[in-house]
């Protein structure tokens, strides 16, 4: 569930804590809160599960509308086997999603990685893209500070949540860095464990 806060203010996110404090009261499911996202959980191989998630959904509802917001939600149906019931927020119901982005981190109905590995790889050799045709030096002292502080951070942000399984995403992951150490000068001549280790960095 998705609830809106005004951005660029100093005491904001204070007074929407205070705000969202009593949110979860009496909620039975797994209840978390990150800023202005909650995430409920619960599970549903039983029609027990499936009840309570809808009575949770409800109370939401009742604060939602007590607090004059306006509650937006997705269900995700993680797991195999999953009967995907169907969930009302409100009268209307809500639309079931085979993959959703929480926190910045693409996950799918299987847990599967594969998507958020193309998508951080993409994003980094964007980046890695407007440095090589930005920045004339290819010097280690200007790439490789470049490289850490604006590339690598899209390659490595939460990949303890997502870190990749299969070869082929590792691959991709792997190969983004090993263009960025190509660009340095002097370097060109040596393999790519070499490269590394003579740039004091570590295999992804």
């Amino acid at each position: 569930m998705a609830t809106d806060i005004p951005q660029g203010s100093v005491l904001g996110p204070a007074l929407f804590n205070i705000l969202v404090s009593n949110i979860d009261n009496e909620i039975e499911c797994s209840f978390s809160k990150f800023g202005d996202n909650t995430k409920l959980c619960g599970v549903v191989d039983m029609l027990e599960g499936r009840d309570a998630i809808q009575r949770d959904l409800n109370r939401l509802e009742r604060w939602a509308c007590a607090n004059l917001m306006k509650a937006k939600c997705k269900v995700p149906h993680m797991g195999q086997g999953n009967p995907k019931h169907n969930y009302r927020l409100g009268g209307e119901w809500i639309e079931s999603s085979p993959e959703e982005k929480d926190l910045g981190v693409l996950v799918d109905e299987k847990l599967n990685t594969s998507r958020q590995c193309a998508l951080a790889a993409q994003k980094a050799n964007y980046i890695l893209g407007h440095i090589k045709r930005g920045v004339t030096s290819r010097l280690r002292e200007v790439i490789l500070p470049l490289y850490s502080a604006l590339v690598r951070p899209h390659l490595e942000y939460c990949v303890q949540l997502w870190g990749p399984q299969h070869k082929k995403d590792m691959d991709l992951l792997e190969w983004v860095q090993r263009r960025a150490t190509k660009l340095i000068r002097g370097l060109e001549h040596l393999s790519c464990e070499e490269r590394l280790r003579e740039l004091g960095l570590f295999s992804l």
